[in-house]
């Protein structure tokens, strides 16, 4: 259920669209944000955080424009200082089978599924909306202006980064610590010289090339 007609474009200050939700009573508002959309390997994660009203957390900011480091460090002060995290992880088999999209979606409905309290209101990052029975807004680069929302980013950026790190372990040859699955010149000329791994998405251009065709 949404109701995007209770939010006018707000005067920026990053916790805008908490305050307008809480002016309408709600009090469990949880940001929600994804990592991991555009790769050609590894899942999607996405993230749910629910930050106590009125808490400030002054680097906290889009998981983009952080470095490694300080993503690290605010990755723990936000698990530290949240009143309740959800993370939630789709594969790239799912990726393959339904798509991008509603595999984000997926992701984002698991990590809100898993906190406690039960969120009453949901800002999401982007323009989709998610299956859940919670009143929700999507912010367009919410992560930007929303406190929740950069939180989250956070958490679903920290988190898919320390997988993708994991399975370079695991599936060596491809430099997944490196560059976390994205399509940059190394990791395609590795797709070429060895092939697609089971954590590629077989779907996505950069690897669909190269998935050997079945025999007959």
């Amino acid at each position: 259920m949404t109701q995007p007609e209770l939010f006018a474009s707000p005067p920026f200050d990053i916790l805008t669209f908490e305050q307008q939700a809480q002016r309408r009573g709600y009090r469990a508002i949880a940001g929600i944000d994804e990592a991991g959309r555009g790769p050609l390997a590894g899942p999607v994660v996405a993230a749910a955080v629910i930050l106590p009203e009125g808490l400030r957390l002054a680097e906290v900011d889009d998981s983009k424009k952080l470095t490694p480091e300080t993503r690290e460090r605010l990755f723990d002060l936000v698990m530290e200082q949240a009143s309740a995290v959800g993370i939630g992880i789709v594969g790239p088999e799912v990726i393959d089978r339904i798509n991008i999209l509603q595999a984000t979606r997926q992701a984002m409905l698991e990590a809100v599924t898993q906190l406690s309290p039960i969120p009453d209101f949901l800002l999401i990052d982007g323009i989709s909306t998610i299956e859940a029975p919670i009143p929700q807004k999507t912010v367009k680069k919410g992560d930007s202006l929303s406190l929740s929302i950069a939180a989250a980013s956070i958490i679903a950026k920290v988190t898919r980064d320390r997988l993708m790190c994991e399975l370079d372990l695991h599936y060596p040859g491809y430099g997944f610590s490196a560059h976390k699955g994205y399509g940059c010149a190394s990791h395609l000329e590795a797709i070429r010289q060895l092939g697609p791994c089971i954590v590629h998405r077989l779907t996505f251009g950069g690897v669909r090339e190269h998935v050997p065709c079945p025999s007959s």
